[in-house]
């Protein structure tokens, strides 16, 4: 067991030797390269490195849209790398939330409709789903704007949408790929202190940034090179 492990049994999510290989022809690329690390319940990770050194890949099997190549990644008690597209799905739909640079907000739906989604799909009846959605929009401070449309909103507000619907399914972590990207300075900020806020109250949170003043809030840092891990540090 390497030094950035614990038992799998105390993990909300962990990864023994993973690897992921792409052919691209006859060329193959290790986008992960034996990746070995424990995400404890309501921890705070930034992932950080170069481009090309397998953050994006990371998140995404950590967010069940893939499945290793080698390897074990255990998340929630289940074994990843055996379940079916199915069960992946399922396992999405009840244990995670994601926050996208892009926001990925339903243009046609409101900031209320766009919230419930993952309640609609999670078979909640109108009046839960509805009562859900007012709770996580005054969270987020959008109570004044759930009958608004996306293209009606700043980026701040659609991003602060987009963190109300990850929260819907109560996820066991929450998964966040350059959150703030395609804000400003002040609002990325903001998003960041949410960020905070959510993981003070014990959301186990997994960020991918290029922003190293962002990386600096998590109480974990994960620093990957050419699909490795470089080196784990602590937060300051």
């Amino acid at each position: 067991m390497s030094e950035y492990t614990v038992s799998c049994s105390e993990a909300t999510a962990y990864l023994e030797d993973v690897q992921k290989v792409y052919f691209l022809g006859t060329q193959e690329v290790r986008a992960l390269d034996g990746i070995t690390v424990s995400f404890m319940p309501g921890s705070f990770w930034s992932v950080t490195g170069p481009s090309g050194s397998g953050k994006s890949t990371l998140l995404n099997l950590i967010g069940c849209l893939d499945r290793p190549s080698s390897g074990r990644y255990i998340l929630e008690s289940r074994d990843v790398s055996t379940l079916d597209d199915d069960s992946l799905s399922e396992l999405r739909l009840r244990h995670l939330g994601f926050i996208f640079q892009s926001f990925n907000l339903i243009p046609q739906l409101t900031v209320q409709e766009n919230i419930e989604l993952p309640l609609y799909y999670l078979g909640w009846d109108v009046a839960r789903s509805a009562e859900r959605s007012r709770k996580l929009a005054e969270l987020v401070r959008l109570e004044h704007r759930l009958f608004h449309k996306p293209m009606e909103l700043s980026g701040g507000e659609r991003q602060r949408v987009a963190i109300a619907r990850a929260l819907a399914n109560d996820p066991a972590v929450l998964l966040a790929d350059e959150p703030t990207g395609n804000l400003d300075s002040t609002t990325g900020a903001q998003i960041v202190n949410l960020l905070q806020k959510l993981n003070s109250r014990g959301m186990t949170i997994i960020l991918v940034t290029h922003d190293q003043d962002i990386a600096g809030v998590a109480n974990k840092r994960l620093h990957l090179l050419d699909g490795r891990v470089d080196r784990i540090d602590d937060g300051s």
